[in-house]
């Protein structure tokens, strides 16, 4: 039987694999700009979308590190909410590091990253001949987590089913591989994150509810970098310092300009996006200067004023089902309002993944009602 845990290669971390948050010097000398996280090995992160790294020096991140030092020691489940490329894994490796399991594993696993038939054979293992493959036993991220923290990226991607299965192991603490019948018992901090609004896709049945305030004990809010922008500047100096050492540069000048054409960007991409823009500056930046015309920023403007509010697509979505009534009335259908409610019914049901106790939920009214009328509509059997 092969129970090893899997290797850091395989995400999971050592036990000295977390940041640490230092003090770091700025353009002027003696200046200290932040303080910084930064991920460990970010040469090997060049192509990825992470964030490899994080400063405190706005007000909005100052009173978020001074959350998450309040919080960290605690065995408390936490749940980060943020933009893509605004350092959520960074966050949680320094609630790690904070915490009493600093000297245990670290294990960051994206949930997105596995099909819906794998993932439950990733978070939970697998014995030997459970699924066509499977040939010898392997643990998963939860055991090789253990004694440690497992942060869960884009938590809101995994499937209603094994959000099921996960609402067990954090009630239980243990773990049952697939294909086998004794669990395992586990001792594991929880950090998950994602990039949506979990309570919306809670309202729309996406998401359970139960497993929602179960990970919801502490809540961690990232703004995004257009919301701070007194750490965009610390940042550029970081990312200049880190690639002119790689690129075998002496020092650089950022000219006034420059820091201006920064600061007035929107970074979408946030982090992330500032750091590749800074690699390019540097490559074809002249005479040891970064100017302006070195910047290569996105032209992926968000309109966000422009976008529609939530209570507008509301509105917009009741004035069309109207005009689809006015319609329907027009034709006067016999038995219309059994017909309408036959089409809500059916809707709802399909739209929460045939799950009864959302739609109800959904729709306002007890699973009693809405089993009936699916029964009615023969959408479900009367023995279901």
């Amino acid at each position: 039987m092969n129970d090893d845990i899997p290797t850091y290669s395989e995400r999971a971390a050592r036990v000295d694999d977390h940041p640490e948050l230092v003090s770091f010097a700025g353009g002027q000398e003696g200046r200290v700009d932040g303080r910084l996280l930064t991920m460990p090995n970010p040469e090997v992160l060049s192509k990825s979308i992470r964030a490899t790294a994080q400063v405190f020096e706005d007000p909005k991140s100052k009173a978020l590190l001074a959350r998450i030092q309040l919080v960290a020691p605690s065995e408390a489940n936490v749940l980060i909410i943020g933009d893509t490329g605004t350092g959520k894994e960074l966050i949680a490796r320094h609630v790690h590091a904070l915490s009493t399991r600093r000297n245990g594993p670290f294990v960051a696993v994206n949930c997105g990253a596995f099909s819906e038939s794998l993932v439950e054979s990733e978070l939970f293992g697998h014995e030997k001949g459970a699924f066509t493959g499977a040939f010898s036993s392997k643990a998963g991220w939860f055991e090789a987590a253990n004694e440690g923290t497992l942060f869960l990226d884009e938590i809101g991607d995994l499937p209603l089913n094994i959000q099921v299965k996960l609402l067990r192991v954090l009630q239980e603490r243990e773990v049952v591989r697939l294909g086998a019948r004794k669990p395992v018992p586990i001792n594991v901090r929880l950090i998950a994150a994602t990039n949506v609004r979990l309570e919306e896709a809670v309202k729309a049945g996406h998401f359970r509810e139960d497993l929602f305030y179960r990970l919801r004990v502490v809540h961690l809010e990232l703004h995004p970098l257009r919301e701070r922008p007194g750490d965009i500047l610390p940042l550029t100096r970081h990312f200049v310092n880190q690639y002119r050492r790689r690129l075998g540069y002496g020092e650089v000048t950022i000219r006034p300009d420059t820091e201006q054409k920064l600061c007035q960007h929107d970074w979408p991409g946030n982090i992330r996006e500032l750091e590749n823009v800074i690699h390019h500056g540097l490559l074809i930046a002249k005479n040891a200067v970064l100017r302006p015309e070195d910047l290569y920023l996105s032209t992926l403007k968000l309109d966000r004023s422009a976008a529609p509010t939530p209570d507008v697509v509301a509105d917009q979505a009741v004035d069309q089902l109207e005009k689809a009534l006015l319609a329907l009335f027009e034709e006067c259908h016999e038995d219309l309002f059994d017909k309408i409610e036959e089409v809500v019914m059916r809707a709802a049901y399909q739209y929460c993944h045939c799950n009864q106790v959302q739609a109800a939920r959904l729709l306002g009214v007890s699973r009693n009602v809405i089993r009936a009328r699916l029964i009615k509509i023969g959408a479900i059997s009367a023995l279901k």
